[in-house]
């Protein structure tokens, strides 16, 4: 004959460290379920979750340093727009120039031509003192080079060259432009010598345009890398951290059924001692 206790219950203590035991492998694949992460605090893995942060961190980062190559790129599409301007300006310098060579020109044309050179130069000045973007001017001799960030600890940077594209108001020109706001055609003799600075001055503002074009193409791919290198860490964290949704779920519905199946056998356990109770009666 079966032995009864009335001050302990064995097989309800069973089934409900069971029930209990049960319950929380419920609530961890609940929590996996909804937040879609295996290990979402350090209580979960503290190794994988410590990786994880490290790798979150840098990815972080990495925004702060795509920030920088676009403020930079931008800046430099800014001074390449512009310096193509001034290029275009300067091939039309050239044509007025190459008219006002000519020795059989009365005064008036020989003004005129004088007065559009001038014209000419200004604009020149007017787009190269405009030519910035978040207060840096890459033409305008106002800074030597511009960094952009090109890592995430900041060690590595990436360094575009400014090009002096300005027209000096001295008597020497400073930059590429080999002529000065004084030079004139008024006469022949003063075209022809205008002319051959003006072929020097082109030849030298495509020189730098080219130089610009690389800078940009270079942050273009640094900007890809970077993005790259993002999207290959997260996916890195995601593989250390990340549920696999499909195999939970199928988890949780077998542990909510065995959760049923224990919470049965636990007021199965507890009923037993009823049986006790008859045998007074």
């Amino acid at each position: 004959m079966m032995s009864f206790s009335v001050n302990t219950n064995g097989g309800a203590l069973i089934a409900l460290q069971n029930l209990t035991t049960t319950e929380g492998a419920l609530a961890k694949a609940q929590s996996q379920v909804s937040t879609g992460l295996a290990v979402a605090t350090a209580a979960d893995n503290g190794a994988v979750w410590a990786i994880a942060q490290n790798q979150r961190g840098n990815s972080s980062a990495l925004d702060s340093v795509k920030q920088s190559l676009q403020r930079v790129q931008s800046t430099v599409d800014v001074a390449t727009s512009a310096g193509s301007s001034v290029s275009d300006l300067l091939n039309q310098l050239r044509s007025t120039t190459l008219s006002a060579t000519d020795t059989s020109l009365d005064a008036t044309s020989r003004s005129a031509l004088n007065t559009q050179f001038q014209q000419l130069v200004k604009q020149i000045q007017n787009v190269v003192t405009n030519a910035s973007f978040n207060g840096t001017n890459l033409l305008n001799n106002s800074v030597t080079n511009l960094q952009a960030l090109a890592s995430s600890d900041g060690t590595q940077h990436l360094t575009v060259g400014a090009q002096n594209l300005s027209i000096s108001t001295g008597a020497a020109p400073s930059g590429q432009i080999t002529f000065t706001g004084g030079t004139t055609i008024s006469t022949a003799t003063a075209a022809t010598n205008a002319l051959a600075l003006i072929n020097t001055s082109i030849t030298n503002v495509n020189n730098s345009l080219a130089s610009l074009g690389s800078a940009s193409n270079s942050l273009t791919s640094q900007l890809s890398f970077v993005g790259n290198l993002q999207d290959t860490l997260d996916q890195g964290v995601g593989n250390l951290v990340d549920a696999n949704l499909a195999k939970e779920s199928a988890q949780l519905q077998a542990l909510q059924t065995k959760q049923s199946l224990g919470i049965q056998a636990l007021s199965i356990a507890n009923s037993s001692t009823s049986s006790l109770l008859s045998l007074f009666r």
